[in-house]
């Protein structure tokens, strides 16, 4: 582009103005600006080369040079944060967080302290804030995990549970009910 004018001042910095009507401002340390000629779309390149854009709807996109992250925070509040690994996370205006692993695993964060985990095969993960945690496989299959026992559904109706103390019992579809102690050891069986 071609200057209109350019201007020195003491302190070091330059500031030309193109015939577009853009700015460029460049400081002596390597640091350089750029307002388009709208007026509100800035560019600053910083001398370690992390750069910050101010878009005309306000969003801001700040590139983190020596990370290669790009985090992006839109006039709503909404923040974006790319990661040079392909993490992607959104940090909402409410607090909510979701978050895209590599793998495409997302990770959703609630503000009342609950987590929800969907893998790419569809298996869905929630924890409670209390630390119990239901999962739900893509075969139909269920899981919960408390501190007192952990459970398995299975599509049939059949539901076996361990307890913490080792204990095991199964309620199979057909009503039967079986329960082994720690050792394995089947101390109730109703046969149907």
């Amino acid at each position: 582009e071609e200057i209109e004018r350019e201007t020195a001042y003491p302190d070091g910095k330059v500031e030309q103005v193109l015939k577009n009507g853009c700015h460029l401002i460049f400081f002596p340390n390597g640091t350089w600006k750029k307002v388009g000629s709208d007026g509100k779309t800035v560019t600053i390149t910083f001398f370690n080369g992390d750069v910050k854009q101010v878009m005309p709807d306000q969003t801001v996109i700040y590139y983190y040079a020596d990370a290669k992250t790009t985090h992006t925070t839109y006039a709503d509040g909404l923040e974006v944060l790319q990661f040079s690994n392909g993490q992607i996370e959104k940090h909402y205006p409410d607090g909510k967080k979701e978050i895209t692993f590599p793998d495409q695993t997302i990770k959703n964060l609630f503000t009342d302290g609950q987590e929800e985990s969907i893998l790419p095969d569809g298996t869905i993960v929630r924890v409670q804030p209390d630390g119990s945690k239901t999962i739900e496989f893509n075969n139909g299959q269920r899981e919960l995990h408390t501190s007192q026992f952990k459970r398995r559904e299975y599509p049939d109706g059949s539901v076996k549970t361990v307890y913490m103390n080792g204990q095991q019992e199964t309620k199979y579809g057909s009503g039967r009910v079986r329960v082994k102690d720690k050792d394995g050891n089947i101390i109730m069986d109703t046969k149907l």
